[in-house]
């Protein structure tokens, strides 16, 4: 719950990226991808934003392999899903 997970493209790493693990990301296109069921595909454009404010842009893929695990993101994890199917049922 929470994470979502992505991969780096082929090649990729934190270090080829120059990430340290303090950075902020913005995800662009994970909305729609979310909302079309992933339709046009998996790949997101990622803005990793430094504590000093200079960015770094790579391209990522969603690892929501599954139409339920899109249902679980949609519910805000496996947990929301499961107790928001038990009432209303």
């Amino acid at each position: 719950m929470g994470i979502l997970p992505l991969q780096f493209q082929e090649g990729e790493h934190v270090e080829s990226l120059g990430l340290s693990g303090h950075e902020t990301f913005a995800i662009a296109g994970l909305t729609d991808g979310i909302a079309n069921g992933f339709a046009n595909g998996r790949t997101v454009q990622v803005t990793a934003t430094s504590e000093d404010g200079s960015t770094k842009e790579f391209t990522a893929l969603v690892r929501i392999d599954t139409p339920n695990e899109v249902q679980y993101y949609r519910h805000g994890g496996i947990l929301h899903y499961v107790l928001r199917q038990l009432v209303n049922a």
